[in-house]
């Protein structure tokens, strides 16, 4: 524990020390007529009164339509690559992709997709099933994205987001709808070299009238498998995808400033013989593809309806209410045996093809099932305002009831899941905010949560009763403008995460229910600074950086019991107090001519206290094996402003892995770099076209991530070609 204290110390005075200097530095520079805007100035709307990201007392980062394109992903994990303290763990299989934020987050672990919150458009996803991702869509129905690192977002978005909170944003008709104009089509092809990939997109915005317009889009991607850098294939990764949105906005009332919205989002991929493990090529017993294939069709539905009226002419009125319905369903049949392991002398081989349709054991995730997630929500709040000599106040008030109803349809004659038992968790949340500005130079926000949960088992297990209980979620918040340039921040803030469906209910022949399950706990603090000059040495420009120290104190860690399987006990248990704590750095620069960018991340993570089976011992100070390695992402181009062209290289260097968490061992150092380009033209024949080209991984770098069991994808050319017209 000394060790770790002394790495906090050192985080903590670096932030301090680091703040003054920067401060010092810069403070001659500002000028507040400063056109170019960086990525730490951009707007964050998912943190209760809008602000800027630099401003906010907590990490976030907003990824825009601009980054999205520029990217050219394949996959939503593509998409984070650059975002400091988030990472995406699993494999680049189209179904096997999971989230991380600080060290929080495992493919493997059923409950990680309750410790981060990702929503829609406010509309909550969420699927966990054994060796298959989180969250399935396509980087061409978004125009934005929000981390919210830390668990400070509990507050906003329901207790247990113990790593932090995701925020999908759709695109919408007036993103693409020109001024005089009363609509536009898009069409985008795109091809990718590794894997012989395609992309197919076509969009609509149309201005029915001065109040209401209507957003369609469409889109096909395909891929063979890929070719990682290495030279070899990898199995599983060929995918067919469909994805589509339609979007209506209309807005009405006293200088039309409600606005109420209803979308539906839909993406389907249907394919035979995939790899039954998605989430990485993990070798069982030296066999590689121990679980073998099934055809897969899975499918995922956003429906949402809102309505918002900010009433800027009655400070008691500011309302949002949302009512939201998720629909992931995965549809799994037709198994084909892979090659049998036995784990140990006089085990059974495992897995094998199923026996039959009454099959329990070990085999039964092999059968024919029909997984599903269906939830509906219901969010409303509302913010009262208050403004003064020298002082604003924001109070919002609002409550979140929701019901998941978890499915695992099995042909008839077929026993349920033991380790995917359906059921209904039931929520109710009730929060408050308080924001208050003092003098425009100090921010204080303090919140308080709670979320009541009611758990229903719908399989006839014995023994298996209803639960339910309260988790809260309290925090305190500050962020001081020490000047023009500098700003320091800080945060402390409390969650509590209850156990899922799957913790509580889940069993085994060996195992037992898990009833007795305490609420996993989490105390976080955050310290930071800001700092932003303009027209720095005389050239208009934008300088912005924002360093965030953290430490994450978490209790009552739920996890499965690691006593052999014969020796009885529940299959979850409370087991686990881990410390993670890590600093994290995000630079722009932005001018006419150059940008550039960087983000890095340095996280730890170790037992605080230890714990021995027969099977295995923890000691206080082990490392936890879900720590991603140390990370430097530095973006640095160039524009051509006459013919809006722009260009430039990315790099990511990476340190060696802390821990093994594969039998491959602790991951190596790495370094890649991708090469990218666009041209947007604004006039003449051109005009409305875009064109993206990229290289990624040039020096076909062949290494593998500390949260992946996969090496790296090879050498890709990728191009984009999209066109605009406006009617």
């Amino acid at each position: 524990m000394g060790l770790a204290n002394r790495h906090i110390g050192l985080l903590l005075a670096g932030v301090a020390l680091g703040a003054l200097s920067a401060g010092e530095a810069m403070a001659q520079t500002l000028n507040a007529n400063a056109t170019n805007v960086t990525l730490l100035e951009r707007l964050v709307i998912g943190a209760g009164n809008p602000k800027v990201a630099i401003a906010t007392p907590q990490a976030v980062t907003v990824v825009d339509q601009d980054d999205i394109d520029s990217q050219q992903a394949t996959t939503i994990g593509e998409i984070f690559d650059a975002v400091p303290g988030t990472t995406m763990v699993g494999s680049d299989r189209i179904l096997g992709q999971a989230f991380n934020i600080r060290g929080i987050g495992a493919v493997n672990n059923s409950a990680d997709g309750s410790r981060i919150v990702v929503t829609v458009d406010g509309a909550p996803k969420f699927n966990e099933q054994y060796r298959m991702g989180s969250f399935f869509s396509d980087p061409e129905l978004y125009k934005s994205i929000e981390v919210l690192r830390g668990p400070a977002s509990s507050t906003l978005y329901g207790s247990g987001a113990l790593g932090g909170v995701i925020n999908f944003v759709t695109k919408d008709a007036s993103d693409f709808i020109a001024d005089g104009a009363t609509g536009a089509v898009r069409i985008k092809g795109g091809y990718d070299s590794n894997g012989n990939g395609a992309l197919a997109s076509a969009l609509i915005a149309h201005r029915i009238n001065e109040t209401f317009d209507i957003l369609a889009t469409g889109s096909f991607r395909r891929s063979d498998a890929f070719t990682l850098a290495d030279g070899s294939i990898l199995s599983g990764s060929d995918f067919e995808t469909w994805s589509g949105l339609i979007k209506g906005t209309a807005r009405f009332g006293q200088g039309e400033e409600q606005t109420v919205r209803l979308s539906w989002q839909h993406w389907d991929s249907d394919a035979d013989d995939q790899d039954y493990v998605q989430t990485g090529t993990e070798s069982l017993g030296g066999v590689t593809n121990a679980f073998g294939t099934v055809d897969r069709h899975v499918t995922d539905d956003t429906f949402v309806l809102s309505y918002e009226n900010p009433a800027s002419d009655n400070p008691w009125l500011d309302l949002k209410v949302a009512l939201s319905y998720s629909d992931t369903r995965n549809s799994q049949s037709n198994h084909k045996p892979g090659s049998p392991v036995s784990f140990a002398p006089g085990m059974p081989p495992m897995p094998v093809a199923p026996t039959g349709p009454g099959d329990t054991g070990s085999t039964a995730i092999l059968n024919d099932t029909d997984y599903g997630y269906a939830t509906w929500q219901l969010k409303a709040d509302n913010t009262i305002e208050w403004i003064g000599n020298g002082l604003e106040n924001y109070l919002t008030i609002g409550s979140q009831i929701s019901t998941q109803h978890r499915t695992a349809g099995r042909p008839e004659g077929t026993a349920a899941l033991q380790q995917h038992p359906e059921g209904i968790e039931d929520k109710l949340g009730l929060f408050v905010q308080n924001e208050t500005i003092f003098n425009n130079d100090l921010t204080v926000i303090a919140g308080a949560r709670a979320d009541l949960h009611h758990m229903t088992p719908l399989n006839d297990i014995a023994g298996a009763t209803e639960i339910e209980g309260v988790a809260l979620s309290p925090k305190l918040a500050a962020f001081y403008q020490v000047n023009d340039t500098l700003g320091i921040f800080g945060s402390v803030a409390h969650t509590e995460r209850f156990p899922t469906l799957d913790e509580l209910y889940s069993y085994s022949a060996t195992r037992g229910l898990s009833l007795g399950l305490e609420k996993e706990s989490s105390n976080n603090f955050e310290l930071g600074f800001s700092t932003s000059a303009y027209d720095v040495g005389g050239i208009e420009n934008t300088v912005a950086l924002k360093t965030t120290a953290f430490v994450n104190d978490i209790t009552n860690a739920i996890r499965t019991n690691p006593a052999p399987s014969g020796a009885g006990g529940p299959y979850y248990v409370n087991l686990e107090h881990v410390r993670l704590w890590g600093i994290e750095v995000e630079a722009s620069y932005e001018s006419e001519l150059v940008f550039g960018r960087l983000a890095y991340t340095h996280t730890l993570g170790e037992f605080v206290e230890g714990y021995s089976t027969s099977s295995s011992t923890i000691n206080p100070g082990d490392p936890l094996t879900s720590v991603p390695q140390d990370k430097l992402a530095l973006t640095i181009g160039a524009r051509a402003p006459e013919w809006n062209l722009e260009y430039g290289a990315r790099a990511i260097i990476a340190a060696e892995g802390e821990t093994a968490v594969t039998s491959s061992g602790t991951a190596e150092a790495y370094a890649t770099a991708d090469l990218f380009a666009s041209w947007k033209p604004h006039h003449g024949a051109f005009a409305g076209t875009e064109a993206q080209f990229s290289i990624e991984n040039v020096f076909d770098a062949d290494y593998r991530e500390n949260l992946s069991t996969d090496r790296s994808k090879g050498r890709t050319f990728k191009l984009t070609l999209a066109r605009q017209f406006d009617y």
